[in-house]
Order: C-alpha cells, then structure tokens, then sequence
C-alpha cells in the first residue's frame, strides 16, 4: 500500500531551484539554470490585448465568441477563440480583424492563434498591408 505523506513531507525545502529533481517513481526532471529563467523579460498586459481587440469584440460579445489570451510572454501573444467562435465559420476573418488590432501595438512582436484560426494567407495579407501603412 502507497503511504501518504503531507507536501511538506514530499518537498524538501533545502533543495534549490536548479539541477535534476526526482519524483517518488524515480523520475528525473531537469530544472532550467536560472540564466535561462532570467531570459523571459516581459509580459505584455493582458488588459491591454483585450481592449486592443478591436471593433471584433461587439461581435463576439453577441455571439458568445470568447477571446482567450493564453500567453504574452516576451511579446508573443497566444490566442485562442473559443464559446461562439468555435466552429464558425466567420472565425478565420476574425481573426484576421484581431492580428491587424493586436500587431499595431508596440509591445506585440507576434500573434499566435494556439487553434490555427488564422491560415497563413491572411497572416502574410496583413503583414504586407501593415509594412505599407
């Protein structure tokens, strides 16, 4: 029978925040250095990413469309549309709306959409309409 043990128990508190760990099945985990934590420098407001979104957000508040913000890491902003957008098939332009808002701002070096909602041909259309403006 497995022994339960408190998560003081199973964590040792001396132990530092870099080198390999093992888990109590014997795995090892690596930890990254931490020149390597120091790498992520900054996080773009997710405030900032809602209120960019544009004149899309009328829309997708009348059809339950939900713009999900999943990571601003460094400047890339991770997207997904999920509630309405799902399945519609007005989600490709919608997203094509929300990276033309979102790549006019300073602070955002790239736009992902984690569901492919956006093809790469809209992706390349607004990037060549943005170097022209």
């Amino acid at each position: 029978m497995t022994e339960l043990r408190s998560l003081d128990q199973q964590v040792d508190e001396n132990d530092s925040c870099s080198g390999s760990h093992a888990t109590p099945r014997g795995q090892v985990f690596e930890s990254p250095p931490p020149e390597h934590i120091a790498k992520v420098t900054s996080m773009v407001d997710k405030q900032l990413i809602l209120d960019s979104v544009g004149p899309v957000q009328a829309v997708l508040d009348a059809h339950d469309g939900v713009v999900n913000v999943v990571d601003t890491t460094d400047g890339v902003i991770m997207i997904s549309l999920e509630g309405g957008c799902t399945g519609c098939s007005a989600t490709p332009m919608t997203a094509m709306q929300i990276y033309y808002s979102l790549m006019k701002l300073d602070e955002v070096g790239d736009v992902v959409f984690v569901n492919g909602e956006l093809p790469a041909y809209m992706r390349s259309f607004i990037d060549d309409k943005l170097n022209s403006e």
